[in-house]
């Protein structure tokens, strides 16, 4: 949809006008009143070969994520979630906007999609991802697509995000015989070019992030 194609970053409101947050724990995600914090800004990046798809990035720099883990046992509502993938091409990153009047539908694989929930505890103010509803229901699923202006700086500053959870992971893999990762390029262009290249010995990994 244009707007995913010509703004670098959108806010995702819901039928009860909360926005999609990502959380502070950097793992999950949930609704919010507040559109002003930047927990509410997802990066949006095109995918290469899949005009129809998109993903949406974090504050935190991790990707929103249709997980196959259950909300609640018993139900069909799956968790979504902030995760880095092992590889871009991973389909639980991967969103297809699809318009819905004014609104927007946001399907994961599968055929589910991206549901704000209301009600009591445990569901109050929960994202998750399930199939399309009819009658009030159908409302769940769509939501109010906001661009935002970001600046370089906040591109920097996800970067550098990614670069503190890789150090967490790497420090886990200290004992292992492997050698310490080197950042050995990147590049700042637009959210959707940054590139970092690792180096693990003589094994090269490399993220688009």
């Amino acid at each position: 949809m244009e707007i995913f194609t010509k703004t670098k970053a959108v806010k995702l409101k819901s039928h009860i006008d909360k926005y999609l947050v990502a959380h502070d724990d950097q793992e999950h995600t949930r609704q919010s009143k507040n559109g002003s914090s930047r927990k509410s800004h997802w990066i949006v990046e095109l995918v290469e070969g899949n005009e129809q798809m998109i993903r949406l990035k974090s504050c935190h720099g991790k990707y929103l994520t249709a997980s196959n883990e259950a909300f609640l046992l018993g139900m069909t509502g799956k968790k979504v979630v902030q995760t880095i993938p092992e590889y871009m091409e991973d389909l639980r990153v991967l969103w297809k906007p699809i318009k819905d009047g004014f609104l927007v539908k946001l399907m994961a694989f599968g055929g589910t999609y991206l549901r704000a929930n209301g009600g009591t505890p445990p569901w109050r103010n929960s994202v998750t991802h399930d199939g399309s509803y009819t009658g009030s229901r159908h409302n769940w699923i769509l939501w109010d697509v906001e661009g935002v202006m970001i600046g370089e700086d906040e591109v920097v500053r996800d970067y550098w995000s990614m670069v503190s959870s890789f150090s967490s992971v790497s420090g886990e893999l200290s004992g292992l015989d492997i050698g310490s990762p080197v950042v050995a390029e990147y590049s700042v262009q637009s959210p959707k070019v940054l590139l970092k290249k690792v180096s693990f010995s003589s094994s090269y990994y490399c993220f688009v992030i």
